[in-house]
């Protein structure tokens, strides 16, 4: 047990001092005799001594009070939280290739975007104490949302992730460059870019390799993730009149490519072929990176105080009670 305010049981001998000090100064008697005997005063009884020190209940109750004030506490639990400290950068694919439906959600066919999504947003719900930024790629790459602890605002700018809102393309060099921007002055013990595509590098001025050249630079790891089925896929195509028809279609990935940029920076390349095996990898990347690097101790403490106050209250109320019956003084 430990005391909140140590410094109040100092005033408790103060207090006991001076109900003592009341106690001694009794009224003398008028009348003086030179010999009690003349008196012929008998033994003091065992009402007269309850008499004489009840005072002390009085006493232990305000030891009691001052030690209320005090605020005894007992500790109840002692936990440790763990700071990951790492610095996020999760680049996503939205070219055109992104619309073919090859993933499953609730039984219903979607689209790769969708999928995504849904599970970038599973992996941000995650993660408890990391700075998160998002950037999207099509034709050129753009920042989506600037690294955040803000959980809530970067789910909500995900949703502005979507399919033709700039020109088409898959500038994979460029995503790997506008994610590394993000992460160049942070300083973070750890930082990641996870990084997925359907598609091959075909646009922007920046070639993978050497984005990942300077991540390794960096002390940036990526992990990349290649999305699609390895057959054909289900691609929404318009007709002539406007109708809208699915043609099977192949849509090749850069194996490859994005296995040597994992594996220049450290980390490792996925293939998420459904929406099971993306939703797997994102919460085996969620598991590899959970580098703890500071350590917080926090006590949970119960408060006493209640228990001293009752009991003081209660020797109160019994010295009013004995006062005004067995101890009772005749007039």
């Amino acid at each position: 047990m430990i005391f909140k305010d140590p410094w109040i049981l100092f005033l408790i001998p103060v207090a006991l001092a001076f109900i003592y000090f009341i106690k001694k100064r009794r009224i003398s008697s008028n009348i003086e005799f030179s010999s009690k005997e003349l008196m012929g005063v008998p033994a003091p009884t065992m009402r007269l001594r309850a008499m004489r020190n009840i005072v002390f209940v009085r006493g232990l109750a305000v030891a009691l009070v001052f030690i209320a004030l005090a605020r005894p506490q007992s500790v109840s639990e002692e936990t440790k939280i763990y700071s990951e400290g790492i610095d996020i950068a999760l680049a996503i694919d939205s070219s055109g290739s992104m619309l073919a439906e090859d993933f499953t959600v609730n039984g219903r066919r979607k689209n790769r975007l969708v999928a995504v999504k849904m599970a970038v947003e599973d992996f941000i719900r995650r993660r408890k104490s990391d700075r998160i930024a998002i950037v999207a790629f099509a034709g050129r790459a753009y920042t989506v949302c600037p690294l955040t602890l803000d959980y809530n605002w970067l789910i909500k700018n995900l949703e502005r992730v979507k399919i033709g809102s700039i020109e088409d393309g898959t500038a994979i060099g460029s995503a790997l460059a506008s994610s590394l921007a993000r992460l160049k002055d942070t300083e973070a013990e750890s930082k990641v870019i996870i990084l997925l595509t359907d598609g091959i590098n075909n646009a922007g001025k920046i070639p993978p390799l050497r984005a990942a050249e300077a991540a390794k630079a960096m002390g940036v790891k990526i992990y990349t993730i290649g999305a699609g089925t390895k057959g054909l896929a289900p691609y929404p195509v318009r007709g002539r009149r406007g109708r809208l028809f699915y043609q099977n279609m192949k849509i090749p990935i850069d194996d490859t490519a994005l296995k040597e940029i994992a594996r220049k920076t450290g980390g490792m390349y996925f293939r998420a072929t459904d929406t099971e095996s993306l939703k797997e990898i994102y919460t085996e990347i969620d598991k590899l990176e959970k580098t703890k690097v500071e350590e917080t101790g926090f006590r949970k403490f119960e408060e006493l105080f209640s228990g001293a106050l009752i009991f003081a209250l209660a020797l109160l109320l019994l010295e009013v009670i004995l006062k005004n019956t067995i101890l009772r003084k005749l007039p």
